[in-house]
């Protein structure tokens, strides 16, 4: 495979991310580039992490994981899209408020990277080499969740709290498309 197509591959996996990072980025108050790029870095590494273990496991489990992943990454998103929208009605939240801790972000990231895994599986059974794939989804991943997140900032200081309410509403919908895929 060219690079011009793990290049696509990876715009195409990097979708949800980014689609996760605006919704992200509408709920943090104050965003600094700090927490932009460890957020980023997160996703980029779930990606490629994903990428690969889909890689090494292609040969054995790769039937099962096909039927499968996409039921878990829709009840991940389900659960925190109807957390968000909670928490958009009910759960004040102040300067201390910490809805990015580290278990929403790994829940986040390993439902937007079950479908690495899957294209990982798609690689080992077309003997593809990895690790050129897995340094490109990594940096478009990251930089789509960084993009992603400075946009749903930007919304937020437009849009206010109702933004998360939107936000949780985008991620069901998300987990409803990786359903229906």
């Amino acid at each position: 495979m060219s690079i011009l197509t793990f290049i696509l591959i990876s715009l195409s996996l990097s979708m949800d991310t980014f689609a996760v990072s605006v919704t992200s980025g509408v709920t943090i108050k104050s965003l600094c580039f700090k927490y932009a790029c460890k957020f980023s870095f997160f996703f980029g590494i779930f990606q490629a992490l994903m990428l690969f273990i889909g890689w090494l496991t292609g040969f054995t489990i790769r039937g099962y994981l096909q039927n499968f992943s996409h039921w878990v990454a829709f009840i991940l998103l389900l659960t925190i899209g109807i957390k968000m929208i909670y928490e958009s009605f009910i759960v004040p939240c102040d300067e201390k408020c910490d809805k990015h801790g580290l278990l929403v972000l790994t829940g986040l990231a390993f439902a937007t990277s079950l479908d690495a895994l899957s294209v990982g599986i798609s690689f080992s059974l077309l003997g593809c080499q990895i690790v050129t794939p897995i340094i490109i989804v990594g940096i478009v991943t990251f930089l789509a969740a960084m993009i992603g997140i400075y946009i749903g900032g930007k919304l937020t200081s437009l849009f206010s709290k109702r933004m998360e309410l939107a936000g949780g509403i985008i991620l069901i919908a998300i987990g409803f498309s990786i359903l229906l895929k």
